[in-house]
């Protein structure tokens, strides 16, 4: 209840912020008319259609985005026509039914409403405005819808997800209310002086169309949410604050266990981090989340943590068939979030591998579960041939749905739980480090489950991966993990920023500070990844780390792309990653994460650029280590 009510006032903080300006002029559209048979309606289908679309883009694949996108040019149509119809009412009617039928059937049909005084028709044509309006409405992500968005991405599809971002739609929905009632007072009132009610209909209309041609070119979303979050985000943190219950504070083992962890599938503009930049799944402290997350030792007697829940919700299961909690009693389990270009997990891989052969003759099932962050990673031949390429021999469910995921109440990649032979979880481990601990809570495990000679077993493991599987060097790494959709873009420096969903030419930046990077070239910004359009672009980061790594895919057509990585304006020479030789020379084959530098000696600060020499590159996500 207490979240619901937060998000309820998150909306309708969202009268202050100027994201909502472009929206404006659809609900003033019917300002003269009764509020109950128009005003209303309209809301009413603005909230509906937000919260249905939102909740699917939390949990859905690219089928959802693209659905949207045609949704919403459909509804910039019709609000285009409308728009036209308050402007100039007659031409449109003789321009508008011999070439846009469609269009000109919804507009006839909101006149005829009004002309006829039909309460039905009215109503019924306002909530087709209010739907089209939820589909344009994009708010920006302040502090506590990226609170909700990011629990819709964890929890998925559910009542509970909708019923939050209905009550955020509901909050928008009463504050323009308010404002609908006060300004249809206003439109009345001018009404009565001569003219003007025609008048304020016409400007009612211009100001539709400059909100559909700030919807279409991007400007709500680009320039506006900037100033939004500036403008509401200090007011919402507020809230958020005070209404959210005390959270205690982390043990300090399990502080440390997280530190080198990835974030959720869905990261909110608001996500907190730790002190080695490290994205948390809701701005919590980790070991804040249940009855699992206790903190517990090897050396102290392991307590329950919790129930190993049913591993049910895999879309396919890979080296193994399905395996259920019941099947594994008498077993020791191991069970391994992760998600193939989650550079995090890959770099625990060589002791999960390790230890998932060294110790099966005892009774130990390792269980990989793959739950994907992008959306290449959903496609399972490409989870099938990482496996296969990874040497990953153990059973992996392939977890699309987070079924499992949830069913864990698990927050982070890589994310290692144990389970003793009675199937209870005895303890858990979040992110890269403290291997030795963990292979002796497997062997105590196991000494438990009748095989005491696991005690005096060991891998023998040490860190001399090689590639992405090596350790990273956090003595002195300074830069975080970077998204480049815009969804989760942080520290973007091209000049105008990015425009979402349509193809630009950027500039690279000319004097970037660390951590600043920019595009250059066409490119075209999605929520997840940006598309080269045009051979040649190059994206530049001024990074401080030992390595980096950037989340790679060879575009829709599956073509190789060739590209050449500078550091400084040279080439990397001995500091090259394994993904390019001396000279920086690669190419993109397939849909992974590529190191593309891995330094020796001190780490200091330097430009790296990539330069793309083909067109359709995928671009998601910078990794550093």
């Amino acid at each position: 209840m207490l979240l619901i009510v937060l998000a309820y006032l998150g909306g309708a903080l969202t009268i202050l912020s100027p994201c909502i300006l472009p929206v404006v002029p659809f609900v003033f559209a019917r300002a003269d008319q009764p509020f109950v048979r128009t005003g209303l309606p309209l809301l009413g289908g603005m909230a509906l259609t937000f919260a249905l679309v939102a909740t699917l883009a939390a949990v859905g694949g690219g089928w959802v985005t693209q659905a949207n996108q045609y949704g919403r040019w459909l509804a910039v149509v019709l609000l285009a026509v409308f728009g036209l119809t308050l402007l100039m009412p007659r031409l449109a009617d003789r321009l508008m039914h011999p070439l846009v039928s469609a269009g000109n059937r919804l507009s006839a049909l909101a006149q005829s409403g009004d002309a006829q005084d039909s309460p039905v028709r009215r109503a019924g044509s306002s909530f087709v405005l209010g739907i089209a309006t939820g589909l344009l409405w994009a708010p920006c992500a302040g502090p506590i819808l990226g609170l909700v968005l990011t629990g819709a991405a964890l929890r998925g599809a559910s009542v509970g997800t909708t019923l939050l971002l209905l009550a955020y739609a509901a909050g928008a929905a009463t504050s323009l209310a308010v404002a609908l009632l006060i300004g249809g007072r206003v439109f009345a009132a001018m009404k009565r002086s001569l003219g003007a009610g025609e008048w304020v209909r016409r400007g009612i209309g211009v100001a539709m169309l400059a909100g559909v041609a700030a919807i279409a070119l991007g400007f709500d979303a680009g320039v506006l949410a900037k100033v939004s979050t500036v403008a509401t985000g200090g007011i919402e943190q507020r809230l958020v604050d005070s209404l959210s219950s005390p959270r205690p504070a982390a043990d300090a083992t399990i502080a440390a266990n997280a530190a080198n962890t990835e974030g959720p599938a869905m990261r909110a503009a608001d996500t907190q981090h730790d002190a080695s930049n490290t994205p948390r799944a809701d701005g919590s402290r980790a070991g804040a989340s249940g009855a699992m997350m206790r903190a517990s030792t090897a050396a102290a007697p392991l307590p329950v943590e919790g129930t190993l829940p049913a591993l049910a919700g895999a879309v396919q299961w890979l080296n193994s068939p399905p395996l259920t909690a019941q099947q594994l009693r008498g077993k020791v389990v191991l069970v391994d979030f992760w998600t193939y270009s989650c550079i995090n997990c890959l770099r625990t891989l060589p002791y999960v591998k390790a230890w998932a052969q060294k110790y099966r003759d005892q009774g130990l099932v390792v269980i990989g579960v793959h739950a994907p962050e992008f959306a290449f990673e959903r496609n399972v031949d490409n989870v099938k041939k990482a496996t296969h390429d990874l040497g990953v021999d153990y059973p992996v469910a392939i977890d699309n749905n987070y079924a499992i995921w949830r069913a864990f109440g698990n927050q982070y990649w890589p994310a290692h739980y144990f389970v003793d032979a009675q199937g209870r979880i005895r303890h858990h481990h979040f992110g890269e480090g403290e291997y030795e601990q963990s292979e002796k809570v497997i062997q105590q495990l196991l000494a438990e489950a009748g095989h005491p000679e696991a005690v005096n077993m060991t891998t023998g493991i040490t860190q001399h991966a090689n590639g992405v599987e090596a350790a990273a060097d956090g003595n002195d790494m300074q830069s975080p993990e970077t998204y480049i959709g815009y969804s989760r873009a942080e520290n973007f420096a091209s000049p105008g920023g990015e425009a979402e969903n349509r193809a630009r030419n950027y500039a690279a930046p000319s004097n970037p500070d660390v951590n600043d990077w920019g595009l250059a070239g066409t490119w075209k910004v999605g929520a997840e990844h940006a598309t080269l359009a045009a051979p040649n672009g190059r994206i530049v980061y001024r990074f401080h780390a030992r390595d980096l790594h950037l989340v790679l895919g060879p575009g829709a057509n599956g073509r190789p792309v060739h590209f050449r990585v500078t550091i400084d304006g040279a080439a990397p020479g001995n500091a090259h990653g394994t993904d390019i030789d001396a000279d920086g020379a690669g190419v993109v084959t397939g849909q992974r994460l590529y190191q593309l530098v891995r330094q020796t000696g001190d780490v200091a600060d330097h430009t790296f650029s990539i330069e793309f020499l083909d067109p359709g590159v995928e671009a998601y996500a910078f990794t550093f280590g």
